[in-house]
């Protein structure tokens, strides 16, 4: 069997994410995890949830989930058996213990990305995964990363809302007739990330959470960069074809 692009990229992400998620479950929790008061049950779900998300893309590539078939059911299982082994081991890992309540959350990570590829075909599939990711991240934690760790929390809202502006601008081409180097498609380009960034870090306030002026400031420079970019490179695209 031929694998598509897409399938070929979630496979060697999966490849390097499986194998990271397993060392990091089965260490000491490290000291910065516990200063950042992180939210244990939300991380299982986040993590299985990516996980489900990679397995079915690189078992069924863009196919949406047919429950009647064999396939969801195969990677539900799949899924099932490493939660549980999972589970097990932690009880040999100092630190750690074998917690149901966990397998509970991984299991709902899992049928949650299972349920997304339901409804979506890959590319709105993607974008609602990365920004559930975004979401959860950014609030799993009761104290403030930037203080924590101020370059990876850096590193990490440049990165995300830049990955997360390339899928709206590509949802925008496959579904929206509007095409860039429009004013109308460079506002529904910036619109869609930032509206998204300003609901997370206001949710962040309800919850409790300092709010972080950086954070904002690094995050929509991402998403500025990136709209800007594919407007410039549109732009002379159309320059060109027009001579």
């Amino acid at each position: 069997m031929t694998l598509s692009h897409q399938q070929k990229i979630a496979a060697c992400l999966l490849v390097l994410y499986w194998p990271a998620l397993f060392v990091l479950a089965h260490i000491p929790i490290p000291r910065v995890v516990q200063e950042a008061d992180v939210s244990d049950k939300d991380l299982h779900f986040l993590a299985y949830l990516i996980l489900t998300f990679l397995l079915w893309l690189t078992v069924r590539g863009n196919e949406k989930v047919n429950w009647r078939g064999a396939a969801p059911w195969l990677v539900l299982s799949v899924i099932v058996v490493y939660g549980i082994l999972d589970e097990w081991l932690q009880n040999y890992v100092a630190g750690r213990s074998c917690d149901v309540q966990d397998f509970y959350m991984d299991l709902a990570g899992a049928l949650t990305g299972l349920i997304i590829f339901s409804f979506l075909t890959f590319w709105p599939a993607v974008l609602l995964v990365v920004a559930t990711f975004i979401f959860g991240i950014t609030n799993v934690t009761r104290a403030n990363l930037s203080d924590l760790l101020p370059v990876t929390n850096a590193v990490f809202h440049f990165l995300a809302y830049s990955i997360l502006t390339v899928l709206w601008i590509q949802c925008i081409r496959l579904f929206l007739a509007v095409k860039a180097p429009k004013a109308k498609w460079l506002i529904l380009a910036l619109a869609g990330p930032t509206g998204f960034l300003i609901i997370v870090k206001l949710f962040s306030v309800i919850v409790g959470k300092e709010l972080a002026f950086s954070d904002i400031i690094i995050a929509f420079g991402a998403i500025v960069t990136v709209v800007i970019g594919f407007y410039v490179r549109r732009s002379a695209c159309c320059m060109i074809d027009g001579e």
